[in-house]
């Protein structure tokens, strides 16, 4: 037991002499190919929790999330859009931000090129509302009649009396209705093509056409722009906002 003891200490001594005569470059690079896993673990660790903090406090908080479906715009107008909506808040751009969803492509036409673009179009949208990620759409009129027919937009009418969007009056020229379909036999039909089609529809106003907003009319479209704010958003006074902020 003694005899385990010096040699145990008699160890210690010898390493103590040997990290002594080691020079200081010589000790970075003994305790480097000694510990150098722990040190790569704690240094990974730190670059995680570091990356992690400065997420937190430099992520903009997202006012809206709006979408452009089949609807295409330049840098111009998508800054209009987006960054023109802050500038109409007095938001502070390095704080908030509005996300503007781009490049999104719907279609029923089986003959339309693109397909499985217009596919994964479908697939984003309804991430996004699932998600509560989509409040307001600007779109054509096909994208229009689809968002309808899903039942996906607010009642304009409702909205109009629930947020600070002044009279009712001043808004019901550029009211359009749409036609949601609440239920139908599309699943029987794929089975039995001699069954007629048959659905319970509800038809309201669900947009509005935006076609004569300044920023529109700049823009020279050649078709009307039909907004949409989608049902489930929880930012509807915001949205609100966007409205007023387009027809300003």
């Amino acid at each position: 037991m003694g005899s385990q003891r010096r040699k145990n200490i008699h160890l210690k001594n010898s390493s103590n002499e040997k990290w002594n005569s080691l020079s200081g470059k010589q000790k970075v690079q003994y305790v480097w190919d000694y510990y150098k896993f722990p040190i790569a673990v704690c240094l990974i660790c730190l670059y995680i929790a570091g990356y992690m903090v400065y997420g937190h406090f430099s992520k903009k908080e997202i006012l809206l999330y709006t979408g452009l479906v089949n609807v295409s715009a330049g840098e111009q107008l998508t800054g209009e859009l987006s960054g023109g909506f802050l500038d109409f808040l007095g938001a502070d751009a390095s704080k908030t931000e509005l996300e503007l969803y781009t490049g999104i492509n719907l279609t029923d036409d089986p003959d339309a090129p693109n397909q499985e673009y217009a596919y994964a179009s479908r697939v984003k949208i309804i991430a996004s509302i699932d998600d509560e990620k989509l409040d307001v759409v600007l779109m054509n009129r096909e994208a229009f009649d689809a968002f309808s027919q899903n039942g996906y937009l607010y009642n304009m009418e409702e909205l109009l009396r629930d947020t600070d969007l002044q009279s009712a009056a001043k808004w019901e020229p550029y009211l359009v209705s749409g036609t949601a379909i609440l239920e139908d036999n599309a699943d029987e039909l794929l089975q039995d093509s001699s069954l007629e089609y048959q659905a319970v529809t509800e038809e309201y106003p669900m947009g509005l056409n935006v076609s004569q907003a300044e920023v529109f009319r700049q823009a020279g479209f050649e078709e009307d722009v039909y907004l949409g704010v989608i049902k489930n958003s929880p930012r509807v006074d915001m949205a609100a906002e966007y409205i007023k902020y387009l027809f300003a």
